[in-house]
């Protein structure tokens, strides 16, 4: 009998440390989306869509131009944004993880390997966000069919 009291008190705690676990998981990745959010918003994007002169001289070099420079700009900036709406959440990540290969590459080819690490470092928390919230996925896909 007194095994069987033992099982039924330490289920609720097991249940307990799940969720107080879980919840501490979906706050941490919270935290995440929104300092990724606030980094493409602020250090990425808005020096290059007010035409900042190290952005300006960059893009130079690469040989984009402004043009080039304003459309990584807003990309970023959509994807800074999008990050944080529910339903857009893991396709942001998957799309700025592309958007972060692509600044990989030009790193390397054009800069020559200064601050290429930049690029891969965003990657792993975007794929954290894009595996974890990959439900909205499945979300934005009902409203665009329902719309259709």
């Amino acid at each position: 009998m007194s095994e069987t009291t033992a099982r039924v008190a330490s289920a609720p705690v097991v249940a307990e440390s799940s969720s107080a676990r879980g919840r501490r998981a979906r706050i941490a990745l919270r935290t995440v989306q929104v300092l990724i959010a606030l980094f493409y918003v602020i250090a990425s994007a808005l020096p290059k869509l007010i035409g900042n002169q190290y952005a300006v001289d960059a893009f130079d070099k690469i040989g984009w131009g402004g043009a080039g420079m304003y459309t990584i700009g807003a990309l970023e900036l959509a994807g800074g944004v999008a990050l944080l709406v529910p339903v857009l959440q893991s396709v942001a990540a998957i799309a700025l993880s592309a958007l972060m290969v692509g600044a990989f590459v030009v790193q390397m080819t054009v800069f020559g390997g200064e601050n290429a690490a930049t690029p891969l470092i965003l990657i792993v928390p975007l794929a954290l966000i894009a595996w974890a919230r990959r439900g909205s996925t499945t979300d934005l896909l009902r409203l665009v069919r329902r719309r259709s």
